[in-house]
């Protein structure tokens, strides 16, 4: 499947970004339903009171309007999260708003939460309700809410009963203002409102994990403030972490470096494998983190494992490797376990997270 892939990669690389990610989601939608496939045990993980057959799962941003979860899953993934899901539909941000940087295996976008809105994606949810695996919902506000946290509040509301997770997205930096939802108050608020809400729906829907995803962009001090307000609030998880508005100074691409928006793929692996080990160590086991930045390749899962991850997500290696990335990884996995003799991931789970501080932040711009 990789040397396949690689071919066609070739053959599209010139295509523009989001119609060769329209293609992608066709294709998936005319997968073949196979008969379920099982891991290795050694791969399952407990994390946020639910069992993962195996770490790696697909990040939001790749199925925004949850048209291919189930079609995820049976790729190889361990769980799907669709989204970014705002309560209205929105366009996002004016086109060209992708970027391959093809020397560097990057992405850049400024896509601004384009999405179908709740409606849509809450009836695609619900015609699948009676499958297996694991589902995760990411919500946003939209852009022009009066009162942003009201938007999370209503994505909780909209997806509990169809939801095997939730992700609070304050971090993505396409939208204006957003990112100010991480600070010590706003965020405080925001996640008492989206808890509660959850609380009350938890006697119909039973209890559904709450995780919020971080920007890795957060100066020390505020990564304190922020972890604070996620354990006194509660929280189940944070995922660590979404795209950088950074730009590391070896990036071989000479043009489209200078574009705004987020950038992913491996150039963010450092400074997300970074924040994640700072975040692991303030954390102290209070909660599980998922670890997200330029995964690709089984060694980078196990690094983001060993600086505090205990679920993994990637999207933009599954666009320079393909799908087959994802068996790959988990080969990859099983095999340093059994040099290692783990019996499972659990055990090795921020073992290098002080190491990793060591990291210079320093090399970005």
């Amino acid at each position: 499947m990789t040397s396949l892939y690689r071919l066609a990669f070739k053959a599209f690389k010139n295509i523009d970004t989001e119609t060769a990610h329209g293609l992608a989601i066709g294709a998936m939608k005319l997968l073949p339903k196979k008969a379920e496939t099982h891991d290795d045990p050694r791969l399952a993980v407990s994390a946020f009171g639910i069992g993962f057959p195996n770490p790696l799962g697909l990040a939001a941003g790749f199925d925004k309007n949850a048209e291919v979860p189930d079609a995820a899953l049976r790729l190889g993934f361990g769980f799907s999260e669709v989204g970014t899901l705002t309560p209205r539909p929105q366009s996002g941000n004016p086109k060209p708003r992708i970027f391959r940087l093809l020397e560097d295996e990057g992405v850049i976008n400024r896509l601004g939460f384009n999405n179908d809105g709740h409606a849509p994606a809450l009836k695609r949810l619900q015609a699948r309700a009676a499958h297996s695996g694991i589902v995760g919902v990411n919500v946003g506000a939209n852009k022009d809410a009066v009162d942003r946290a009201a938007d999370y509040v209503l994505g909780i509301k909209a997806f509990v009963g169809v939801a095997s997770y939730f992700t609070i997205n304050v971090s993505s930096p396409n939208t204006p203002g957003l990112r100010d939802l991480q600070s010590e108050a706003a965020l405080d608020d925001l996640l008492s409102r989206v808890i509660e809400e959850r609380n009350k729906c938890a006697p119909n829907f039973g209890r559904k994990p709450i995780l919020l995803k971080i920007a890795p962009d957060l100066t020390l001090a505020a990564l304190d403030d922020l972890v604070k307000v996620a354990r006194h609030r509660g929280v189940d998880g944070l995922i660590v972490s979404n795209t950088t508005i950074r730009r590391p100074t070896s990036l071989q691409e000479a043009t489209l470096r200078f574009e705004s928006g987020g950038l992913s793929g491996k150039p963010l692996f450092p400074l997300s494998t970074r924040m994640l080990a700072e975040t692991y160590l303030r954390v102290e086991g209070q909660f599980p983190l998922i670890g997200v930045g330029g995964i690709d390749s089984a060694r980078a899962a196990f690094s983001k494992i060993e600086a505090g991850a205990s679920l993994i997500q990637l999207y933009s290696g599954l666009v320079y490797h393909g799908p087959g990335l994802i068996s790959d990884i988990k080969r990859g996995l099983i095999v340093r376990m059994e040099k290692e003799n783990l019996s499972s991931l659990a055990s090795i789970v921020g073992r290098s997270a002080r190491e990793w501080l060591e990291w210079p932040i320093e090399g970005m711009s």
